[in-house]
């Protein structure tokens, strides 16, 4: 068995400090070190693997070097951002993933058929990987391995854990353990008159954000694409894939470079697909995060279908999430307040907008690489 210490100290020899997660019992002595020694470490908690996938992404895109856990039961949750998000975008992530229902290895049941397929899931999203090592003397030569690897690739690399791999280490304290939770206090901008279209929104956006010192993560679809077309800048990230992750990857972000100011502009549709991370980003509340939903109520890029939003209040669940400040309405006065407002963060706007779109809407014409490449020089977090 190896102790959690040794492999944490092992990957801090490489620079790694940071980590995301789903817990599995697999991984309960690692995540209980993290948790133990938070004062030098950055456990992020996340809602599922997805999440933790992005919220990692984004803290390495920040320059931080991140590792990722999960079980494989979960997998299935991060496939998504695994394949057009870190794939796409050349992210280079240490993805640790505990093989429950391990052929020959008596589990329970639900456990059976990913632990039997779970190496051919990896080989079909060409993630390399191997099995995580049981003895100490072998870390050194495996992370070896994936640290040449995500250096040649810029992509990651996956250790499998087989069961008793790690020695046991008790959990000392509570995760959030005296994180300060502030009082939500929910304004409304209601107007009369139309709601704005989502470019005369994103055109008030640009306004307030200069280049220097922000960074906008725009979610994938129409979205991403009208931000394009209005204004290409060196302080945005078109995420032209990972529906719902947005918010995830500007939490990482945020988390990992509290000197910028991360705007997470995000859909209706992809904030309902992923609304468990409204409750990580309140719980870990990060003071330098706007997030803003433009909600018309339909998934615009697809053909318009409707989604659920208007049977929901969006700003009424970042308020009971935690988020210390919350703004909703559909004026763009909402925008100016909610940019303006110097209360401590993680501030929330819901903007209701009316559907539809510019003729003709042009793609960005850098590949997702180029774009990531040239945001984390514009912010000096390589290259």
């Amino acid at each position: 068995m190896i102790e959690p210490w040794e492999l944490v100290e092992a990957a801090r020899r490489r620079g790694l400090e940071w980590y995301a997660g789903v817990p599995c019992s697999f991984l309960t002595p690692l995540i209980n070190h993290l948790i133990n020694n938070d004062e030098r470490l950055t456990y992020i908690a996340s809602a599922n693997e997805g999440d933790a996938l992005a919220t990692a992404a984004g803290a390495a895109v920040g320059g931080r070097r991140a590792c990722v856990m999960m079980q494989n039961s979960g997998l299935g949750n991060a496939v998504n951002p695994l394949t057009s998000l870190t794939y796409v975008f050349h992210i280079p992530l240490l993805v640790i993933c505990t093989w429950r229902g391990e052929p020959g290895v008596t589990d329970e049941p639900q456990h059976q058929l990913m632990g039997r397929i779970t190496p051919r899931l990896f080989e079909t999203m060409e993630l390399p990987w191997e099995v995580f090592p049981r003895d100490p003397r072998e870390l050194e030569p495996v992370l070896a391995r994936a640290e040449a690897h995500l250096a040649r690739k810029r992509r990651p690399y996956a250790l499998l854990m087989r069961k008793d791999t790690l020695a046991p280490c008790p959990l000392r304290k509570g995760i959030l353990e005296g994180r300060a939770r502030l009082v939500a206090s929910r304004r409304t901008f209601f107007r009369d008159a139309s709601c704005p279209s989502r470019m005369e929104a994103l055109k008030r956006v640009v306004a307030l954000t200069p280049e220097k010192g922000m960074v906008l993560v725009a979610t994938t679809g129409h979205l991403g694409r009208e931000l394009f077309a209005l204004s290409d800048r060196a302080n945005h990230l078109y995420l032209v894939g990972s529906m719902g992750c947005a918010s995830s990857f500007g939490l990482g972000l945020a988390l990992a470079r509290p000197d910028l100011r991360i705007v997470v502009l995000d859909g209706d549709g992809a904030c309902l697909m992923r609304m468990g991370n409204l409750a990580t980003i309140g719980a870990y509340a990060p003071s330098n995060l706007i997030h803003l939903v433009f909600d018309n109520e339909v998934h615009d890029s697809t053909g318009a279908q409707a989604t659920v939003s208007r049977w929901l209040s969006f700003a009424g669940i970042a308020e009971a999430c935690g988020y210390p400040m919350v703004m909703e309405g559909d004026d763009l006065g909402l925008l100016d307040a909610l940019f303006a407002e110097d209360s401590p963060g993680p501030k929330f706007g819901h903007l209701k907008i009316r559907p539809g779109t510019p003729e003709h809407l042009p793609r960005p014409n850098l590949s997702p690489e180029e774009v990531l490449r040239r945001l984390m020089a514009h912010i000096g977090s390589g290259a």
